[in-house]
């Protein structure tokens, strides 16, 4: 190859972009990085100077260049993600390896291997040419493929597996409308070029094809034109990157090089918490899983929009989302970056929490000292289903345990719905109180029969000589050491996996193994971790009754739909929400047991 040119004005538009964006990214970083904790900033530092490194190099491949989540969910969309990202790299790498080849005197330019084509001219055929220009051919088909696909995607998004998409705001549809015309200007520009600098099977056919069309298509007329456009195009996406969907490609790389140095939320959405904010690429892949989306119609209280209104600090909208969220999960679930959504609208009710009384449980006396092997923690929900609490007091009379019913006669909330309000120190106060009253009964296992008090219990209170279990754990326990003795039934029942117990606690065994040990499970495509909210959460404080209906209703609807006439749950909350609404017959998981006990 022979070097034609080494400058030409047309490049000034993409520099500026690259210097603009350059320059975003290092003042980025280091605010992200004065933001931090010592001991996180520590964390950082000791990870760029380790083998884990090489962890972040293989995760930042596998996430943000080939989008294995998302080809997990589904093989088109990830094909869609992983060709625009992966192709696009593959073009920068090559341009460089061209670079070393047939100009190192220009290494020192970045503009040079992005308008290769442009300022080398090609003179003589050689294998390692043709090679080139094959890959480049390649990939830019592979890149073109894959905006076709975004194009089709915003028409016929259920071909994707996606009933709702993103709705693009203005920044956004600045950006999406630049990248989407980067490639395909690429491509005119170098069909164009292709009889002066060479080409292979799209870009050399195509030029074939233009000059067929028309004998004007020539250097004097078109080439610099379409030079220009492909650099304008990339200027335009640059400059529209910091405020448009887009900063994902750059805060994500962040984030997994901070996740795997071990950096984890705050409780104030900064430091990582903040990168996590600019890491939501805004896929929609979160929107059909949010139950406030596809049940009850809220289509702006979705995490997409608190994440979009968080960064351009729209508060009002950032409340409304944080107050509505049943924090369920899903969407963190969904999420193929790992953005911990449900964290950050903690954090903001935390930020918005203004009246702090120190001191407000001192009223609740101390239990004196006792001496039981068990103690049974009902929770207010179960007392506001009481079947269930009579229910755990037969069983727990038939077990001959020497058990204390800690709240019998009403008592202490365990803090987690002051919690999830966001009052972290009046859940603290209740937390410190709760453990005296717990430790001074000697027992060495908690029954909760709630899943609400279960996961706060088990995750907060520290109760190091005291074994937390679920009342669905610790039944099928006393099944196993024959404490209590049960039989089999003929009748048929789906279980509900309660968001609290299942998606948040990671318990899906034993309830199962339990319940097969009674009666004859029905799966349905809402088992496990695709389970539904029963939309009564205690986190959705500001949510409407009207509004908790209609995700129950719809969820019980869709397990239902599939010829289930029984469900069983093992959560008050969920019990009592579907039983509000016309469905099947509902019980808890220890009536169930209740009933089949061989006494």
């Amino acid at each position: 190859m022979h070097e034609r040119y080494s400058y030409d004005p047309f490049v000034i538009p993409y520099m500026i972009g690259l210097i603009f964006v350059l320059g975003y990214l290092i003042v980025s970083v280091v605010t992200v990085f004065k933001n931090l904790p010592i001991r996180d900033k520590k964390k950082m530092l000791q990870c760029l100077f380790s083998y884990r490194i090489f962890i972040v190099i293989k995760d930042v491949f596998l996430d943000c260049i080939l989008h294995v989540k998302i080809w997990k969910k589904n093989k088109l969309l990830g094909y869609m993600h992983s060709s625009i990202a992966f192709g696009w790299l593959m073009l920068i790498i090559i341009g460089h390896v061209e670079i070393f080849f047939y100009a190192p005197h220009r290494i020192n330019l970045p503009y040079y291997p992005i308008f290769f084509r442009y300022f080398m001219m090609k003179t003589e055929t050689t294998l390692g040419g043709s090679v080139f220009f094959f890959l480049m051919d390649f990939f830019l088909l592979i890149v073109l493929s894959g905006i076709a696909l975004a194009l089709i995607k915003r028409i016929r998004r259920k071909m994707f597996g996606m009933k709702r998409t993103t709705k693009l705001k203005w920044n956004d549809q600045l950006a999406v409308y630049a990248l989407w015309s980067i490639f395909p200007l690429r491509f005119f520009a170098e069909s164009f070029t292709s009889g002066i600098s060479g080409g292979s099977f799209l870009t050399r056919s195509f030029g074939m094809i233009f000059d067929w069309f028309s004998r004007y298509l020539n250097d004097a007329t078109l080439i610099t034109p379409m030079w220009w456009s492909y650099s304008i195009a990339l200027m335009v996406f640059f400059l529209t990157l910091p405020w448009s969907r887009f900063t994902h490609i750059l805060g994500e790389v962040l984030l997994i090089y901070m996740r795997d140095a071990g950096i984890r939320e705050s409780n104030k959405n900064n430091g990582y918490a903040g990168v996590e904010i600019f890491s939501c690429s805004r896929c929609g892949m979160c929107l059909d899983p949010c139950q406030l989306v596809s049940a009850a119609s809220l289509r702006n209280m979705s995490s997409i929009d608190f994440t979009r209104n968080t960064r351009f600090k729209r508060w009002k909208e950032v409340l409304a989302a944080s107050g509505h969220c049943l924090m369920c999960n899903r969407c963190v679930q969904a999420c193929p970056v790992g953005v911990n959504s449900v964290q950050l609208k903690l954090n903001t009710k935390r930020r918005n929490i203004r009246y702090r009384y120190p001191q407000r449980y001192n009223y609740i006396p101390l239990m004196e000292s006792s001496s039981v092997d068990v103690v049974y923690f009902a929770g207010c929900m179960s007392h506001l289903t009481p079947k269930i609490e009579k229910a755990m007091v037969h069983i727990l009379d038939a077990s001959k345990e020497k058990y204390l019913f800690l709240d019998e006669n009403g008592g202490v909330c365990c803090g987690r719905p002051i919690f999830l309000a966001g009052d972290e120190r009046a859940a603290e106060e209740l937390i410190a109180k709760n453990k005296q009253r717990i430790e001074k009964t000697g027992a060495h296992t908690l029954v909760c029969s709630c899943p609400i008090c279960y996961k706060i219990f088990k995750d907060l209170y520290a109760l190091n000589s005291v074994e937390v279990l679920h009342h669905s754990q610790y039944i099928l326990r006393l099944v196993q050491d024959k404490k209590i003795h049960i039989r089999m039934g003929m009748e048929k029942a789906a279980f509900h996996d309660p968001c609290e117990l299942g998606r948040n606690s990671g318990v899906y065994k034993e309830p199962r193994e339990l319940l097969s040990q009674l009666l004859q499970l029905q799966p349905t495509s809402y088992d496990g971790n695709q389970s539904l909210c029963c939309g009564h959460s205690i986190a959705a404080e500001a949510l409407p009754y009207k509004k908790k209906r209609m995700i129950a209703k719809d969820a019980i609807q869709k397990m239902c739909g599939e010829n289930i006439h029984k469900v069983i749950t093992a959560c008050p909350s969920c019990k009592k929400a579907f039983e509000e609404v016309q469905g099947p017959e509902i019980e808890d998981i220890a009536e169930v047991v209740n009933r089949h006990l061989i006494l």
